[in-house]
């Protein structure tokens, strides 16, 4: 929890590109707590493993690294200790592996805002906001966009925090707009 701002968690979503990871980054560094970064993407092809050495490089030294793919409330259980920020990138990557291992999409949202909720220490998690474009053309990418909507829509209100970030500018949705932006 950060102790001028009261708040132990902030969603930080963003289109595709949009600065939102590194914002992210920046407002876990700006806490001066020891920074945990939980990654959800997983190297499946050359161009993925290019991203996450990107994002890697982006990140640079300090930061302790753990690659979970399915288990983030169970990662935020263990992980989100007094004196530690949590930084998980990202929901978008995180849903695509359960849908893709069939998982209970329902069941796990739920276990991960319930982790959220508990929390007594300071957490951020990244997400895409990808239903502000057109339609897509296939039943698989509808069904993924609907999903992804209502993750989003289930974290936010979750957390204590929700930041939009669009070309690198951060906007700040709640709590409340007039309020500093800080963890």
């Amino acid at each position: 929890m950060n102790e001028r701002t009261g708040l132990r968690s902030a969603l930080v979503l963003g289109g595709a590109r949009s600065g939102k990871s590194r914002f992210a980054e920046g407002l876990a560094a700006r806490t001066g707590l020891q920074k945990i970064y939980v990654a959800t993407g997983a190297a499946f092809d050359s161009e993925m493993a290019d991203r996450i050495a990107a994002h890697q490089r982006q990140r640079g030294d300090g930061w302790q690294t753990i690659e979970e793919q399915f288990d983030l409330a169970g990662v935020l259980s263990r992980e989100c200790r007094p004196g530690r920020v949590v930084l998980v990138d990202c929901l978008t990557l995180w849903l695509s592996n359960l849908t893709f291992a069939e998982k209970d999409v329902a069941a796990e949202t739920a276990r991960l805002c319930e982790a959220v909720r508990a929390l007594s220490s300071a957490c951020i998690l990244v997400s895409n906001e990808v239903g502000m474009g057109i339609v897509p053309d296939n039943r698989l990418s509808r069904s993924f966009r609907d999903a992804q909507g209502r993750l989003n829509q289930d974290i936010a209100e979750a957390c204590g925090q929700v930041i939009f970030v669009a070309a690198g500018l951060p906007l700040l949705i709640k709590p409340n707009p007039h309020t500093d932006i800080s963890l």
